[in-house]
C-alpha cells in the first residue's frame, strides 16, 4: 500500500528533469535559429528532436510509478517504496537534464556546421539509455 504523498515521486522527479532538459535545449534551439536567421541561413527544424528528447524520461517515471503501485508490497515497506521511487526518479530526471544540455550543444553545432546530426543524436541516445537502465533495474528490485 502506498501513501498519497509518494504515489508520484518517480514521475515528479523525472518530469522536473524533463522540464529542465527541454528548457535548456529549447533555449539553445531558439538561439541557434536566431543566429541562422541573422546570417540569412536556413534554420534547421530538426533541432526540435534535441529539444523533445528529454521528454521521454517523464514517461519512464510514470511507468516506474505504476509498477511501484502495482507491486505486492509487504507491510512495513513504505520506506522502500519511497526510496526506490525517489532515487530512480532523481536519476531519470538528471538524465533528462543532461540530455537537454547535450541537445543544446548539438543545436549550436548543427546550426553552425550543418553537419553531424547522426553523431549528435547518438550522444543524446546514449544519455537516454541511462534513464532506461534506471527504470528497468528499479523495476527488477520490486517485489514479484
Amino acid at each position: 500500500m502506498t501513501g498519497l504523498g509518494d504515489m508520484n515521486i518517480s514521475l515528479v522527479l523525472a518530469a522536473i528533469g524533463s522540464a529542465f532538459g527541454t528548457g535548456v535545449a529549447g533555449m539553445a534551439a531558439v538561439g541557434a535559429w536566431k543566429k541562422a536567421f541573422n546570417d540569412n541561413k536556413a534554420a534547421p527544424f530538426i533541432l526540435v528532436a534535441f529539444v523533445g528528447a528529454p521528454l521521454s524520461q517523464t514517461i519512464y517515471g510514470m511507468i516506474l510509478r505504476n509498477a511501484i503501485q502495482a507491486a505486492p508490497w509487504a507491510a512495513g515497506t513504505y520506506g522502500w517504496q519511497i526510496l526506490i521511487g525517489a532515487l530512480a526518479g532523481a536519476a531519470m530526471g538528471l538524465s533528462a537534464y543532461m540530455q537537454g544540455k547535450a541537445g543544446a550543444k548539438a543545436c549550436d553545432a548543427l546550426t553552425e556546421t550543418g553537419k553531424g546530426f547522426g553523431n549528435y543524436i547518438m550522444v543524446v541516445g546514449v544519455i537516454e539509455t541511462v534513464a532506461l537502465f534506471v527504470m528497468v533495474f528499479a523495476m527488477t528490485a520490486l517485489p514479484k
